[in-house]
């Protein structure tokens, strides 16, 4: 038995024995009452004293009795013998109280099991006829004493008395066995009570264990879409504490788009599981692309709710955007060099022939002018075919020192002297005090701000500011990397256009080629980068571009 369920056991009996002679004290100042003299007060005044007496040494004596099970044996035989001198005192074979014996055999039934049940039982029965033995040979004091007259007239026939001691040692030996064996039987249910709570326990630690090592976000809710449970991974993806969601709609925290939340409510149409793909905001104003499955979430007592389990594509849409480009990367690097030859040559050709014939012919006024034209269509044709092969066909990496905030300095001074520039624009060059030092190709690192900026200033037409900012910053990989971040607050991008942003002719201004941001994608994914894009219309957009720093790049062809 556990030492708790000992100890618990142990009080519970103390306080039985303090019940029991305030009950015997009550009934001796009742009777005393009612018929002065028919019960011995000083006696039995004397044992109920002494019964507190005993409780209060054996409260006292508790850690003692934890530690050394004979003095709980020690206890059960002074309860037996407090027991033995109520029945002396009150009439012996003919007390009532000999009942009393029943109560240290149960007590000990309960603490020691079937044999202290039965050892106590015997000293009992024992005590009891040696009691009796004692009244019939006339010893004892119950011939005449000062505490109980002559009562020998009282006394039962001898057989009446010798069945009286075997029916009560009988009785106390079967309460003995049935005590013991209740008590046994109930130490047997409580371990496996006890076995049974503690895998039960487990397999619930267990089950939360891999809730919460889940690395996809799991939420489940009741039949109205009000969350129940939130685990570690939702928490993460959607940067909401679970204390602080449980109870609240689903969609609410979430932010599903409105018309899977009618089909969630409308209990997903009668279909078995639903899967969507949105975009949720974080409070850090972070756009994240979300993949969501709900299911029912069935019980023994049937369909009590939702089950959704829901994933970060953000970086999975990602890298199918890049796969796609450079798709139609490889397959505009297969037509570079045809076109260069089939349109590029011809091109200067013609225009070389249309220059000497300019020359030597007197044109007149319009016809100078449409020569100019076709001149100036000539170079804007040149310029495509040009930018388009410094997309297919990308030169190799010459790595060298670079420092990042020289660059952007540099970058700014010639945009503020280029036509790009308007009287109402703003150039401001944010970076260290020192230097940003990175390993790079400085050309194509120079090409990548000046695209970036160019479209900055284009998406600003009425004016505005234009912020180049540079900074080294730790990766989520615990690497240092350059952070360019170049920052215009102009008419934005509209979200469904950020998909094919990178892609080739994908231009949305009325000068350019189209070809600056996948020129951009493709210098930064060369040097092992990243490059991302937020924006809000008519509010600006800002793109940050990640360059690791202080690697030396291999050259490429």
């Amino acid at each position: 038995m556990r030492e708790g369920e000992r100890r618990r056991r142990l009080l519970w009996l103390n306080a039985a024995r303090v019940v029991v002679g305030t009950l015997l004290l009550g009934l001796a100042v009742g009777f005393q009452l009612v018929a002065p003299g028919s019960v011995p007060v000083d006696p039995f005044f004397f044992l109920i004293g002494l019964t507190y007496a005993l409780s209060a040494i054996y409260a006292v004596a508790l850690p003692a009795m934890l530690r050394h099970s004979w003095l709980v044996d020690l206890e059960f035989v002074f309860d037996a013998c407090l027991v033995t001198a109520f029945i002396h005192f009150t009439g012996g074979v003919a007390s009532y109280f000999s009942l009393l014996y029943v109560l240290p055999v149960i007590g000990a039934a309960s603490l020691q099991f079937r044999t202290g049940g039965i050892r106590v039982a015997l000293i009992s029965a024992l005590a009891y006829g040696a009691l009796v033995i004692a009244q019939y040979s006339g010893s004892g004091g119950y011939v005449t004493g000062e505490w109980v007259a002559d009562i020998r007239v009282f006394l039962p026939p001898t057989h009446v008395a010798e069945y009286t001691v075997a029916a009560n040692a009988i009785a106390l030996i079967a309460v003995a066995l049935v005590g013991g064996s209740l008590a046994d039987r109930l130490r047997r249910a409580d371990a496996r009570l006890a076995h049974a709570s503690h895998a039960l326990a487990d397999l619930q630690a267990f089950n939360q264990h891999v809730i919460q090592s889940l690395m996809s976000g799991l939420i489940t809710t009741d039949r109205a879409g009000c969350i129940v449970a939130f685990n570690r991974a939702a928490e993460v993806i959607t940067g909401h504490q679970s204390t602080a969601v449980l109870g609240r709609s689903v969609g609410e925290v979430l932010q599903l788009p409105t018309e899977f939340e009618s089909v969630l409510h409308a209990g997903l149409a009668g279909e078995r599981a639903r899967r969507v793909d949105f975009s949720f905001r974080t409070s850090e104003n972070e756009v994240r692309d979300i993949g969501l499955s709900a299911a029912h979430l069935i019980t023994p007592d049937g369909r009590t709710g939702f089950l959704l389990t829901f994933q970060d594509v953000t970086a999975i849409r990602r890298l199918e955007r890049e796969a796609r480009q450079r798709q139609q990367l490889a397959a505009v690097g297969e037509m570079a060099a045809g076109i260069a030859h089939e349109i590029r040559n011809p091109l200067a050709s013609m225009r070389g022939s249309i220059q000497v014939l300019r020359a030597e012919l007197q044109l007149t006024a319009e016809q100078s002018h449409l020569m100019d034209i076709v001149l100036r269509e000539s170079d804007r044709l040149n310029e495509t075919i040009r930018s388009f092969l410094s997309y297919a066909r990308p030169q190799p990496l010459l790595a060298r020192a670079v420092d990042l905030v020289r660059l952007l300095d540099d970058t700014a001074t010639l945009l503020r002297n280029s036509p790009e520039v308007l009287p109402s624009h703003r150039i401001t060059v944010d970076g260290p005090d020192g230097d940003l030092i990175l390993e790079a190709d400085e050309g194509q690192v120079k090409q990548v701000i000046w695209n970036l900026a160019t479209n900055g200033l284009r998406a600003m037409p009425d004016g505005g500011e234009l912020v180049l900012r540079a900074r080294l910053q730790v990766s989520a990989d615990g690497e240092d990397e350059a952070a360019l971040e170049v920052v215009d607050h102009g008419v934005g991008i509209r979200p469904e256009q950020l998909d094919f942003l990178f892609q080739p002719f994908n231009g949305s201004f009325a000068r350019g080629t189209g070809l600056g941001l996948a020129i951009v994608h493709r210098i930064v994914s060369d040097h092992g980068g990243d490059v991302h894009v937020e924006s809000q219309v008519g509010e600006g957009t800002t793109v940050l571009v990640t360059l690791p720093a202080g690697r030396r790049w291999r050259q490429t062809a």
